[in-house]
């Protein structure tokens, strides 16, 4: 039996090109829109564009480096999707 050929995305986890595709449609579909823009931009705000002082605990540094990563992940599959979209990858 011939396995389906798997790429690794952007998370880190082995899928195939279809489900790949996929997710990344499904983030654009979701967060390409007016309010998915406004609502990223809201996470970023509380995330990315977030900055931690010297008071921080190493928990809550951990805490918040979760935070960027997941933002991180959905921006990254947004534009993949986008792309993929307007034709630019056409994987």
């Amino acid at each position: 039996m011939k396995r389906k050929p798997t790429i690794v995305g952007p998370d880190g986890i082995s899928r195939s090109r279809e489900k790949e595709n996929e997710l990344n449609a499904d983030m654009a579909n979701l967060f390409a829109g007016p309010l998915g823009t406004k609502m990223l931009d809201y996470l970023k705000s509380i995330t990315i564009h977030s900055v931690a002082g010297p008071e921080q605990s190493d928990s809550a540094l951990r805490h918040l480096e979760g935070g960027r990563y997941i933002v991180g992940l959905i921006s990254a599959r947004l534009e993949m999707g986008i792309a993929r979209r307007k034709g630019i990858i056409d994987e």
